[in-house]
């Protein structure tokens, strides 16, 4: 095989438009060129788990994703814990950010890192710039309202004449969600993935009609391509999603190793003979740098092997009597492909209902990786035509989504599915951190039609899609990097993940990573080091039509709203002898039933009357934003006393 040579995009070249050809599966000798073997792809599944349309405000939370816990928080494995309730400040000062080193390289991870979501890292040599995945993250507790919250990219959009490329690991939101907002920022530079990826990307564009185009370049496991001035390789992993890929960035020093997320393919700790061959050539080559997956870091030994949740699976729908209901995360589309698979070996019917399953269905699809019959999927309005033992119904909400099929299921608000206790209920994945209630509330209900429920609980029906403690160990020592960086979670699992590193690496050479910190590798390849200056890091989210940096202010109303209510004020001045015509209005939404309420609030509108009276003495004109500002503060404090709550307070003062 030959290697293949990019044009430069930015300054040094202009934007190539053709597609880069698939090269054979042949993994080459990364500095020859020169083929050492045969290695075929092995992918892994996990979808977009988050569904949106285009121009809507709040996105449905599927339950498309990793396998696991968590966007993560609802689909990695791992857990996931909350957000600090404190803001990042927002980028107004000017960053003096040093110029690279001739001889360094340096690593910045942009998102991704103390927390899951948003995976994001630049890498710089020389002149040139690489993208490795562009994520986004789903808004929690602490940001009420936002859709989607992005990695900065204020570095990148000022070095963007330098970024010759964006390299896609694998079609998870968390790794591509953020393509739509950021590409044309940056450039709109080649785009490299695999085929599936780019099949993913392509369906979530969609949502965007106005976004210029993409420039696709298609890569395969074992192909290498110079661009720029760098020769980048690409290698197959396993994971929960079809085509997911590590990237090799040559260096003058070593090998940059980038996993994406990861697992082994192993069966009781066996690892496959195929994962063997693929790490197995890492074997001669001098690796500089690795940075890998620490979701699953903190789980010990080996996970649990997806051949045996297969065989588990398999059993259920063997054995059942009456119909059997499927729920798993969306975003595992290798288990998703595999119950269909089973489903029609042993000659069930269908039915696929819920918008994330029937979108990945048609990207597996359109990609030739759907196997099963057109005649074995049937609408769920056909049901009804087959024998109850024949039917398998593939559905979303396996996390208690409010509008999934599932629950709608449970709820008995599903057109076409009312559930009896001939039925079983099969929920291959665990449960997302946060999720636990409505959980609980979805098996309950499902529990009172007389259901059979099947859950990762009591049967090994699920595996996640990120490598347990000692598959990182093995990864590990396979790739005998210099140097490692722990990404994709939060800093105790980076701890963590750095001490199974140090095994076999100093500690010294270990850099445990935030997001926007500048590392740099630097007296050729002798010592890695973390800057004391940072790249602008305040995160930039997505309010509906709006994107950016949306005020503390806001997001600080919005929790009191949600928390406490309002309380609205409507006073009028008499102006001609400074008293209030009438006793002022109150409106309140969220913070006290008024019916129930009657003697605060005759206490309240006396506090309010002395304020307005106190202010405007001797006051002309009277200055209406004094009087508003002694009105807020006097009423929140009473209220703050008397209820313990803190409304936001909303005066409004009419002079007449």
């Amino acid at each position: 095989m030959t290697d293949k040579t990019e044009k430069p995009t930015g300054k040094d070249g202009a934007k190539p438009t053709s597609h880069v050809r698939r090269a054979t599966r042949t993994f080459p000798n990364l500095q020859s060129g020169t083929s050492t073997g045969n290695i075929s792809a092995r992918g892994a599944v996990s979808s977009a788990r988050f569904t949106s349309t285009p121009g809507s405000r709040a996105p449905q939370r599927s339950s498309a994703g990793h396998s696991g816990t968590s966007t993560h928080r609802r689909q990695h494995g791992g857990g996931r814990p909350p957000r600090a309730t404190s803001y990042p400040p927002r980028d107004t000062t000017v960053h003096k950010i040093p110029e690279l080193g001739d001889e360094n390289i340096r690593i910045i991870p942009l998102g991704g890192v103390e927390e899951i979501g948003k995976n994001m890292t630049a890498f710089e040599i020389g002149d040139d710039i690489f993208v490795v995945d562009m994520g986004f993250q789903f808004s929690e507790d602490d940001t009420p309202g936002i859709d989607y919250i992005l990695p900065n990219t204020k570095y990148l959009e000022e070095n963007k004449s330098k970024i010759r490329a964006v390299l896609i690991t694998h079609g998870h939101l968390d790794h591509i969600g953020a393509i739509p907002y950021i590409m044309e920022k940056i450039g709109n530079p080649p785009l490299y993935t695999r085929s599936f990826t780019s099949l993913m990307i392509k369906k979530r564009q969609e949502e965007f009609p106005h976004a210029p185009a993409l420039d696709f370049r298609i890569v395969e496991s074992g192909e290498r391509v110079k661009i720029g001035n760098t020769n980048i390789s690409f290698f197959a992993v396993t994971h929960a999603i079809p085509d997911s890929m590590g990237i090799i960035i040559e260096t003058p020093y070593g090998d940059i190793v980038h996993t994406g997320d990861i697992r082994l393919d192993h069966e009781d700790g066996k690892v496959s003979e195929i994962e063997n061959e693929i790490y197995g050539f890492f074997k001669e080559r001098n690796v500089l740098l690795l940075l890998s997956d620490s979701t699953n870091a903190e789980n010990p030994g080996f996970s649990i092997s997806e051949k045996l949740v297969y065989q588990n699976i398999e059993t259920v729908i063997k054995e059942a009597k009456g119909r059997l209901i499927l729920s798993t995360f969306a975003s595992q589309v290798e288990r998703m492909l595999k119950m269909l698979e089973i489903s029609e070996k042993y000659g069930k019917k269908i039915v696929v209902d819920g918008r994330s399953m029937k979108t990945n269905i048609e990207v597996t699809k359109a990609a030739g990786l759907l196997k099963t019959g057109k005649d074995s999927i049937i609408t769920v309005e056909q049901m009804a035509d087959y024998p109850e033992n024949k039917i398998v119904a593939l559905v979303t909400g396996a996390q208690g989504e409010e509008f999934a099929a599932l629950m709608r299921i449970a709820n008995k608000s599903h057109k076409y599915i009312k559930l009896t206790s001939r039925d079983t209920v099969l929920m291959s994945s665990s449960i997302v951190p946060g999720n636990e209630r409505n959980v609980q509330k979805l098996k309950d209900n499902l529990s009172r039609q007389g259901a059979h429920i099947i859950h990762y609980k009591n049967s090994d029906i699920h595996s996640s899609g990120h490598a347990n403690a000692e598959e990182l160990a093995w990864i590990h020592a396979k790739i005998h990097p210099k140097f490692f960086i722990p990404i994709h979670g939060y800093h105790y699992m980076h701890r963590v993940h750095a001490d199974i590193a140090k095994r076999i690496i100093p500690e010294e050479n270990i850099i445990i990573p935030d997001n926007g910190m500048i590392i740099e590798i630097q007296d050729k390849g002798q010592k890695i080091v973390a800057l004391k200056e940072n790249v602008p890091k305040g995160i930039i989210m997505v309010d509906g039509f709006s994107i950016g940096n949306i005020q503390e202010v806001v997001l600080r109303d919005r929790q009191m709203l949600a928390q406490d209510g309002m309380f609205v004020i409507i006073a009028i001045i008499d102006t001609a002898n400074g008293c209030l015509k009438k006793s002022p209005d109150i409106i309140s939404r969220g913070f006290v039933y008024l019916k129930e309420s009657q003697e605060l609030l005759r206490s309240t509108r006396l506090v309010i009357k002395k304020t307005v009276e106190d202010s405007i003495r001797g006051m002309n004109p009277i200055n209406v934003d004094f009087v508003k500002d002694n009105v807020t503060d006097n009423v929140s404090k009473f209220l703050l006393q008397k209820t313990a709550k803190r409304p936001i307070v909303i005066p409004v003062i009419l002079c007449i």
